[in-house]
């Protein structure tokens, strides 16, 4: 267990666990097709040990991360115009999650999020795939569904 997670729900900790995935998914996927490659860059963003302070949180939903984005992306609806609302509703309820926690870490894990979808934006397209935004994947990269923790 995550002592962050001490005052969490069981709820509300499978959201935070998955948060990071769903990041992936409306990212990836924001122009209709999840790439390989941005999967790739999803899996060795978490699997960095860099912050001290998200240590345990990165190891936990850095393992099996493409296997929870597989199963993931089938439980969502398949086509990303209907699959991108459901998960930013499901997204906006971590500023519900972040009232619970130690502001700190909640702002750790926001700019990790953050961090996370410009990695995987940046990813792939472009010429030889260097560093190219799509406008779909723009629309997503500022994750405004998300409330800055620091600003709460």
């Amino acid at each position: 267990m995550i002592r962050e997670f001490y005052k969490l729900n069981s709820t509300e900790i499978e959201l935070m666990l998955k948060a990071p995935v769903l990041v992936c998914i409306l990212v990836a996927g924001a122009d209709g097709t999840i790439h390989k490659k941005e999967i790739r860059e999803a899996i060795a963003h978490t699997q960095k040990k860099s912050k001290e302070a998200l240590a345990d949180y990165l190891r936990e939903i850095s393992q099996d991360f493409e296997d929870k984005l597989k199963i993931l992306i089938q439980v969502y609806p398949q086509e990303f115009q209907q699959r991108n609302p459901i998960i930013m509703q499901e997204l906006s309820q971590l500023n519900h999650v972040w009232k619970k926690m130690d502001p700190r870490f909640c702002a750790m894990v926001y700019q990790m999020l953050k961090e996370l979808a410009a990695k995987i934006a940046s990813s792939s397209g472009g010429i030889l795939g260097i560093n190219t935004v799509t406008d779909e994947e723009a629309k997503y990269l500022a994750l405004s569904m998300i409330a800055d923790p620091s600003k709460l």
